[in-house]
């Protein structure tokens, strides 16, 4: 039984399916901390710059009301504090890394969407009578064998 179990895991586990999603959450995780750091180093600076120099990570409300000057305050007090900033760059790194998920889906969906609409080759097809080798449906005469094809056969009356 628990090697039966051991062998449908290995299966499972060996399958390409299996080793794209890890290679997907790894590239994901990657990507997660560049947004991060693009949210943190490149767009929060010139934001706060604009309210009045506003550094997004020191923003956050003590709730033992006392007042802090900096979070690195607070927290060396043992006060525990609303990190609010904090929230509003993660709110920020979801909302580009969602938007970014949505834009690849639209794209792959897209893709789907031109190899569904592509006509099945075969539906233009018939069988020769003779080799039974597949020709073009307006064929009068077979590519292969060389064989005439009467108008009954070509569905002309």
């Amino acid at each position: 039984m628990a090697s039966k179990i051991i062998k449908e895991f290995k299966e499972f586990a060996m399958k390409g399916n299996m080793i794209d999603l890890a290679i997907g959450v790894i590239i994901g995780g990657a990507f997660g901390k560049v947004v991060t750091s693009i949210v943190n180093d490149i767009v929060m600076p010139p934001i706060g710059l604009l309210l009045n120099k506003v550094n997004f990570s020191d923003l956050f409300i003590s709730l033992d009301g006392k007042h802090y000057k900096t979070l690195a305050d607070a927290k060396a007090n043992s006060a525990a504090t609303l990190n609010y900033g904090a929230f509003i760059s993660t709110l920020l790194d979801f909302l580009i890394v969602s938007f970014v998920i949505f834009l690849a889906v639209k794209q792959i969906n897209r893709f789907r969407k031109k190899e569904e609409a592509k006509p099945d080759p075969k539906e233009n097809l018939k069988e020769c009578p003779e080799c039974l080798s597949e020709i073009p449906k307006k064929a009068v005469r077979c590519r292969y064998c060389t064989a005439h094809l009467a108008s009954e056969e070509l569905g002309r009356a």
